[in-house]
């Protein structure tokens, strides 16, 4: 058995490793188990010509595609939205776009403004202090003066807006219709001993360059000259509690599938809103027949992603292709509620650069629009390099029905049971996504775009994993407290999107990450007054 340490940590993705950092002054013994390992900035795909071909392999998003060794598998089958995430330190981050929104002040009053889902227990006043301390261990590109959008100060200037973004804002005010230049996670300038992006290509698969904020380059340096202990290949199969009912550390496989016991003062939860409801139900005992923290009955359901309404065509002039980050600009013109649209809450367009050569080549080809032939290259000449994207980033309401369970059969290389999805569209998102990509293609008209078509909802775009854990005040209809705490094991906290109430229109991270931080300052203060487990 292992040295009892004071803080457990299981995962390291942004959450897990903003709360390490941020507990990290405490002096307390934290340790943290991540089930993947470190990734080398040399072994990314951008580093090689294959970079491309490695997206369909060892580093496609979807880990059932993935299938490393360190992946775990997931039974979503008979879902219209598959799940994408990473497992490694840095967790997503290591894959992400960088796009960096917070959610806006709206986002935390759904239930007051609209008659929908349920008010979360903390307002966009109290996380702001969280979400400027996250921007500054981050490094955030941004412009500030967004209308549409929260007042905040990026630390560095926005990325560059290149021949696409240019394309893009004359289409937008053709129209009339906001659009901004975005947050990012990427550096424009050397931040923190991080150099700045030179436009190496797409984002996605790892950054070689270290311009993007994945929490393996951002957090976790600090959080380690701090002090904090990083495990990695350590795959956690569940929590454990004591006889006083207090969670008393984890149980989990090192790399060549050895049983450790590695017990704690405290444990906090930071695996994703897909892997930590598939934690807590398999942490079953005596005490919590039904998996750990879960007397409401809710650990799983409430299952939100955000469907992504993907449009694109076809300018006639060359543009950037995939030269640069893939997303510099975003509109919020169809943010908030208008009932006129016939649905509620709403939803980002985000702006964003064509694909790669051969992935474009591939999907044209599918689509039709790209012929075998003599007039294969002839053709393609007049695609390369000329395609406009958005995505319609969808406002996903919670749904008690829309869940994560175990699966009865498959299981990961430790037998640990798979999560198993169960996931419909609502028909308020169905009107969404329609009104979304309507409104895209009128952008795509405006900016003289051929070849329009749409794919919504994306099937692998399950990026964003939320509502799995809900926090809230009432211990019958939420999982952990306004500041994270479980209801059922005072000890317990859960601190990634899998607590979320609503999931807003925007990427989570950037509000993911102050969440936690909120949650390790009141712990802190907590701890200082002694009243952490009153």
């Amino acid at each position: 058995m292992h040295e009892k340490v004071d803080v457990l940590i299981i995962g390291s993705g942004a959450s897990g490793a903003a709360v390490a950092w941020s507990l990290a002054d405490t002096k307390m013994r934290i340790l943290c188990l991540e089930q993947g390992d470190w990734v080398k900035p040399t072994d990314y795909p951008t580093n090689g010509r294959d970079w491309e071909a490695r997206l369909f392999g060892d580093f496609a998003i979807n880990p059932n595609r993935r299938a490393r060794e360190t992946d775990y598998p997931i039974n979503n089958g008979t879902s219209p939205i598959q799940v994408v995430n990473f497992n490694g330190v840095g967790g997503s981050t290591i894959m992400y776009t960088a796009h960096y929104p917070r959610l806006h002040p709206s986002d935390f009053r759904v239930k007051t403004l609209d008659g929908v889902a349920d008010d979360w227990p903390v307002d966009y006043g109290t996380l702001e202090p969280y979400f400027a301390e996250n921007d500054r261990m981050t490094g955030v590109a941004g412009l500030e003066g967004d209308p549409a959008y929260p007042h905040h100060v990026p630390p560095m200037p926005p990325l560059p807006l290149g021949k696409t973004g240019k394309c893009f804002g004359e289409a937008m005010n053709k129209l009339g219709w906001h659009w901004w230049p975005s947050d990012s996670a990427i550096a424009t300038t050397e931040y923190d001993g991080r150099a700045p992006c030179i436009n190496l290509g797409h984002c996605t698969p790892g950054c070689a360059q270290g311009a993007k904020a994945s929490v393996d380059v951002t957090y976790w340096p600090h959080a380690l000259r701090a002090g904090v202990e990083l495990r990695t290949r350590a795959r956690v199969r569940e929590v454990t509690v004591g006889p006083d009912g207090l969670a008393n550390g984890a149980i989990y496989y090192d790399a060549e599938g050895k049983e450790h016991f590695q017990p704690a003062e405290m444990v906090i939860v930071a695996c994703n809103g897909i892997g930590t409801p598939r934690l807590l139900l398999n942490s079953v005992s005596g005490r919590f027949p039904n998996g750990i923290a879960n007397s409401s009955g809710l650990v799983g359901r409430n299952l939100m992603f955000h469907p992504f309404a993907h449009t694109y065509g076809y300018v006639d002039e060359p543009i950037d292709g995939n030269t640069g980050a893939q997303l510099s600009l975003w509109s919020q013109e169809f943010y908030e509620t208008d009932k006129a649209r016939g649905f509620v809450r709403g939803y980002t367009l985000q702006l964003h650069r064509g694909a790669g050569t051969i992935v474009d080549a591939i999907a044209n080809t599918a689509r039709g629009f790209l012929p075998w032939g003599e007039a294969h290259h002839d053709v393609y000449r007049t695609l390369f390099n000329r395609k406009l994207g958005l995505s319609a980033i969808c406002e996903d309401l919670p749904e008690e029905h829309n869940r994560v369970t175990l699966d009865p059969v498959l299981k990961d290389s430790n037998g640990i049971p798979a999560p198993k999805i169960d996931y419909t569209l609502s028909d308020n998102t169905r009107k969404m996504i329609a009104h979304g990509v309507a409104r895209s293609k009128e952008i795509l008209a405006a900016a003289g775009a051929k070849h329009v078509g749409s794919d919504a909802p994306m099937l692998n775009a399950g990026w964003h994993l939320m509502g799995t854990a809900r926090m809230g005040t009432d211990p019958e209809r939420s999982v952990v407290n306004e500041w994270g705490r479980s209801h059922d094991v005072k000890n317990l906290f859960i601190v990634d999107g899998s607590i979320w109430v609503t999931s807003g229109g925007v990427n989570p991270t950037s509000t993911i990450q102050a969440l936690a931080l909120y949650i390790a300052d009141n712990i802190k203060r907590r701890l200082a007054d002694a009243t952490l487990f009153d």
